[in-house]
């Protein structure tokens, strides 16, 4: 796929490397020509620099031609102005764009259409941090919590803690442990490498097991593989910037969430945004403020500011001083892989594998309806619906060892109307299934996709 981006900031280059990776012709345009020369040292990608929204730069960029263009700057406008451009000059397919402020996403249905501005996906990587954080919030004991097939199925990331029922045990007896409960575990990250789950696999203590099941079923599962964490209650949010003031706008209803924020005008702005939650003009990494606000009595320290130092230091000091769970915002890679291994913080938030999923949903070629990053972009998950019959598709009509899978690809559920259905080996697809699929190895996705498409006799 012939792909144009625009931005090379912390969001455009790890987007840049993730499709450059899977063989796409990614050109990426940008106005720092520092930043783009840092990008094409590592990246097999062309560069072109210049304004983004410039109608010349984007011909030079190769626009006129491309499958897609994707606006991801710093700037709301440069990128809602360039897709302007690209469908009204060079009638580009699929136009992508990253909007930030709230203004626009209140009116998107009339702002951004063929008629006004023809942007055909909007991506807001603050609201996707968001979504992301308050699942994690509302599902205590978790790593990750990702929805599926309008959030009927889940897939959750657990550590599995020693003395819980499952540790030590095998997959196979799973439905021992669960009667009544179907489940399908569709990984196990031990010591930061994937174990392709069979049914003789044992469980151990501090393995990272990504399970399948049904929403109604994800608590009770959680409780097998660990001491189940009480419902979060208190919270404090440090940092009232984009993310800090949709998380608690999003939460203030129905837990008590207190938002610490060192700008003065931000602060008292945010005090009057938020009906419930309080506002505390401060350093988050103040410990006679953490103190003075019982730190030892929260249940969720979250830090969102844009400083990643300042957000690794602040929740490593929260749990020192007794805070149950901490979590931190991190925007470099590298720090990410620091704070995992160290174990200190609780949860590491990378918002460039919050985003890219979304992104990645109109990369995929077939019926892809959703995609998932995990494990920092190493693993997948997605949702796929199959389409034909027997004759014109490799899954319709097959069981699920009559499928020739990837390896390390594994087939967790399917979704049939209202229906969920955990896959096991006599598991038989149909037409129109939504078909979630778990790949440890992210080099699969292309043969994954050619397994979903249909021959040329479908019509």
């Amino acid at each position: 796929m012939k792909i144009v981006m625009l931005g090379a900031g912390q969001v455009g280059g790890s987007v840049a490397h993730i499709l450059a990776s899977e063989a796409n012709d990614v050109t990426v345009v940008d106005a720092n020509a520092e930043r783009l020369q840092a990008l094409q040292d590592r990246l097999d990608i062309r560069t072109v620099c210049g304004h983004a929204a410039y109608p010349g730069v984007l011909e030079q960029a190769g626009v006129a031609d491309a499958d897609m263009l994707i606006a991801l700057t710093d700037n709301d406008e440069v990128n809602m102005i360039a897709c302007q451009v690209a469908h009204t000059l060079f009638n580009t397919p699929t136009k992508i764009a990253r909007v930030r402020a709230g203004g626009y996403i209140t009116y998107q249905e009339r702002l951004f259409s063929d008629q006004a501005l023809p942007i055909d996906v909007l991506i807001s990587p603050e609201q996707l941090v968001t979504d992301y954080i308050r699942h994690i919030i509302e599902h205590p004991g978790s790593l990750q919590v990702l929805d599926f097939a309008d959030d009927q199925v889940r897939l959750m990331g657990v550590k599995a803690y020693e003395g819980s029922t499952l540790v030590g045990q095998a997959l196979r007896t799973l439905p021992e442990h669960m009667p009544g409960i179907d489940a399908r575990v569709a990984a196990i990250f031990r010591q930061g490498r994937p174990i392709i789950p069979e049914g003789n696999t044992i469980i151990t203590a501090d393995d990272e097991v990504f399970f399948i099941a049904a929403r109604k079923n994800t608590r009770a599962i959680v409780s097998e593989l660990r001491k189940l964490d009480k419902m979060v209650k208190r919270l404090i949010i440090a940092g009232g910037g984009h993310i800090g003031a949709r998380l608690a706008q999003a939460l203030e209803e129905r837990f008590k969430v207190k938002v610490i924020e060192r700008n003065v005008a931000t602060s008292r702005r945010l005090s009057e945004q938020l009906s419930r939650a309080i506002v505390l003009q401060g350093d988050a990494a103040d410990e006679n403020l953490l103190r003075q606000e019982n730190i030892e009595n929260m249940d969720v320290f979250c830090a969102v500011t844009n400083d990643d130092e300042a957000n690794i230091l602040s929740a490593m000091l929260a749990k020192r001083m007794g805070a149950r769970k901490v979590m931190a915002l991190i925007n470099r890679v590298s720090y990410v892989d620091l704070v995992e291994s160290s174990g200190i913080i609780d949860v590491a938030i990378s918002p460039q594998q919050a985003t890219i999923g979304s992104l990645l949903t109109h990369v995929r070629r077939g019926d892809v309806v959703k995609v998932h990053s995990l494990r920092r972009g190493a693993a997948e998950a997605i949702e796929a619906v199959a389409h034909g019959d027997y004759k014109t598709s490799k899954v319709v009509g097959r069981r699920l060892d009559e499928i020739k899978l990837p390896p390390g690809t594994t087939i967790g559920a399917v979704a049939r109307g209202d229906e969920v259905i955990i896959c096991h080996h006599d598991t038989m697809i149909e037409a129109d299934d939504h078909v979630i699929l778990f790949l440890v190895d992210k080099k699969r996705v292309p043969e994954v996709e050619r397994l979903f498409a249909v021959t040329a006799t479908f019509l």
